[in-house]
């Protein structure tokens, strides 16, 4: 079982080996390579818009899951029915499947996705939804061989991976725009964001209300034309505004 620490030293691996790398398949490798760590080996990003790859034109998806599913999935329609796509468009957090499941909200129809998938050996899932400048909407699925207990500290991992792939991948972090002017206080809460610190939490450590912890960060979102506070950490530390450490 993977323990925190060893997850924050993967990531930190991870967010290194991603720097200067812009082909799509590269990247793919080692974002696949950080989520089999943490016990999720099938992974699958897909986009509403064409994603640009410098040495094969444009890819829509791309995706290690079994060739039988992938064939499946295409033949009955499953990427314009999966529940998990019409549920991510109208929110921002990752979506267990199981809760998607479970979920009143949920038809039997859409219900037999999930149960079909397990047939293939998608046990268990989490989906990341991510939303980029033009109208761009994609989701990154992490799915486990066999069904384990998600920790919360997975799931926050690998949201930040999902959106460091979704970032690079749609070129939102491009090297030759100059950086942002933050503030100390500004980059100082985002360190904590970073360390997956709430508003609570951070407004408890600087001694300031949990007011002028969100004024800050959002100050530090505006200015990194960044949608949440996830994207904003990502851009900043790209930018070296932050430093960010996981494990040692």
């Amino acid at each position: 079982m993977t323990t925190q620490a060893d997850a924050d030293l993967a990531f930190g691996v991870f967010f290194r080996q991603m720097d200067g790398v812009f082909c799509i398949e590269q990247m793919f490798e080692r974002l696949s390579a950080f989520a089999n760590i943490l016990g999720y080996p099938l992974i699958a990003y897909g986009s509403s818009k064409h994603v640009r790859n410098s040495h094969k034109g444009e890819l829509r998806s791309i995706s290690n899951y079994p060739a039988a599913w992938q064939l499946r999935c295409l033949s009955e329609g499953y990427d314009k029915l999966c529940p998990i796509v019409t549920v991510g468009r109208s929110q921002s957090s990752p979506l267990r499947w199981d809760q998607v499941y479970n979920d009143a909200n949920t038809s039997d129809r859409e219900r037999r996705i999930f149960d079909d998938a397990k047939k293939f050996g998608l046990m268990a899932g989490v989906t990341v939804p991510l939303r980029g400048q033009g109208g761009i909407f994609s989701t990154m699925s992490f799915v486990q061989r066999e069904a384990t207990e998600m920790a919360d500290f997975e799931i926050n991992h690998l949201q930040f991976a999902a959106w460091l792939f979704h970032l690079k991948a749609v070129n939102n972090l491009d090297s030759n725009v100059n950086p942002p002017r933050l503030t100390e206080r500004e980059k100082e809460c985002l360190s904590w964001v970073a360390k997956g610190k709430s508003s609570s939490d951070i407004s408890c450590i600087l001694g300031i209300s949990v007011d002028t912890v969100n004024y800050h960060v959002k100050n530090a979102m505006r200015k990194l034309e960044s949608g949440n506070r996830i994207v904003a950490v990502l851009r900043a530390a790209r930018f070296g505004l932050i430093e960010v450490h996981y494990g040692r």
